[in-house]
């Protein structure tokens, strides 16, 4: 039997056809379903990176927060007063009433404790306390600005609650001062 020129054509697209349909069906549709996964496991390493320098930035920020945040605390705590400080600052508040011819009717401090959670230890590095000072003074207006300004000048973190002027009498320049100081004291 002979094979004619048409029917060799014939069957050599047909073999053709066979193969090309063998190639795809056999090697260019898996190797597609892999390159389309790997595409979509891209796009998600992408995201995740993308993800991943988002969260190293926020990172970084509050790294840097935490650092301005412990120097702010190491500069109120070097502030603070410790122990004998407290005192010397108690003395000075009288010499400086002295100095400037201001009448000390009377001084009281009272510590106010830190209220906690029972069984909860406070969060700070240190531990310290706050003390309440109050204040009454007999003097004059100048003398009274110069002593408040020294208390302001102080290297020492004192804060001013509440101040009260008022006039004693009608006719007299003397003025009735309560001051109201709150310190902090580390332990």
């Amino acid at each position: 039997m002979v094979v004619k020129k048409r029917e060799r054509i014939l069957i050599f697209f047909a073999i053709l056809a066979v193969a090309l349909c063998a190639f795809g069906r056999f090697y260019y549709t898996p190797h597609m379903k892999k390159i389309t996964t790997l595409k979509e496991e891209a796009k998600a390493a992408d995201l995740k990176l993308k993800e991943s320098v988002l969260f190293t930035r926020e990172v970084e920020t509050v790294e840097a927060e935490v650092v301005r945040l412990e120097k702010e605390l190491q500069s109120l705590s070097d502030k603070m007063f410790r122990g004998e400080e407290f005192g010397a600052f108690l003395k000075h508040l009288r010499g400086e009433s002295d100095r400037l011819q201001i009448k000390m009717i009377s001084m009281t401090t009272q510590e106010e404790k830190p209220t906690l959670p029972a069984g909860k230890k406070p969060r700070s590095a240190f531990q310290y306390r706050r003390v309440a000072i109050q204040t009454v003074l007999r003097s004059r207006l100048n003398p009274l600005e110069t002593y408040l300004k020294g208390i302001a000048e102080l290297p020492f973190l004192v804060a001013v609650d509440h101040l009260q002027v008022e006039r004693i009498g009608d006719g007299t320049s003397f003025l009735k001062v309560t001051i109201g100081l709150s310190v902090f004291v580390v332990l």
